[in-house]
């Protein structure tokens, strides 16, 4: 196959969903590559996951930076010296800059636990089950200034219970990020996603990937 694009994951704590990228690229014809895992805090559980992968790995700890100007110079020194292609931001809590954004515009994207632009922000699923929708989901997006906010790669629907909390509707909702965030990355990776117009065009028909096929509800709470 053809050079694999060179991916940074950014994360502030276990990191499933780098997780599930690391997994992802272990295929032999997926067509790229984590060369870097960067973390805020020198405790993320996630820092080890990459690490048990080979992964090369590095703690920028915001707090001891003194600014996030400071760290965001940091980050993309690191980035520039691994040659990264796309950043990939899984559960990565921290705002980046409006300049950071725009230094690397159309090369960050982030994966939400909603159907965006719905419920941007925290507390996604309570706020979900106190609006009383029947149906949520997860989004991975190009990341742009704004929080949350940005052109829509790809998107799965989830269904809501009656029954469920905030903690099972989490539960149910993770388990389909780990699923769309890979096919995400492939789809730009390959060249079969793009933008255009602030908009991402795949090319054929990713309706009928099994990622974003809409989930029965038999794990909901009983």
């Amino acid at each position: 196959m053809s050079e694999r694009m060179r991916v940074a994951v950014l994360i502030s704590g276990r990191g499933s969903n780098m997780a599930a990228l690391i997994e992802a690229c272990r295929r032999s014809d997926f067509p790229a590559e984590i060369v870097l895992v960067i973390s805020n805090k020198p405790d993320a559980k996630g820092l080890e996951t990459a690490a048990a992968a080979g992964i090369a790995t590095k703690v920028i700890d915001f707090r001891g930076k003194g600014s996030r100007q400071a760290f965001e110079d940091a980050a993309t020194e690191a980035l520039e010296d691994a040659e990264v292609d796309l950043i990939c931001l899984a559960g990565f809590m921290r705002i980046l800059s409006a300049d950071f954004v725009g230094r690397w515009r159309d090369q960050v994207i982030n994966i939400h636990p909603s159907l965006l632009p719905a419920f941007p922000g925290l507390e996604t699923h309570e706020r979900a089950l106190q609006a009383g929708v029947r149906i949520t989901g997860c989004t991975v997006h190009f990341v742009r200034p704004e929080m949350d906010n940005g052109p829509i790669i790809a998107q799965v629907a989830v269904p809501v219970s009656n029954r469920d909390t905030a903690d099972t509707l989490a539960a149910r909702v993770l388990r389909y990020e780990h699923r769309i965030y890979p096919l995400a990355l492939e789809l730009i990776a390959s060249g079969r996603a793009r933008l255009v117009d602030e908009r991402v065009i795949v090319d054929g028909d990713i309706a009928e990937q099994p990622a974003l096929a809409v989930p029965p509800l038999t794990d909901a709470p009983r």
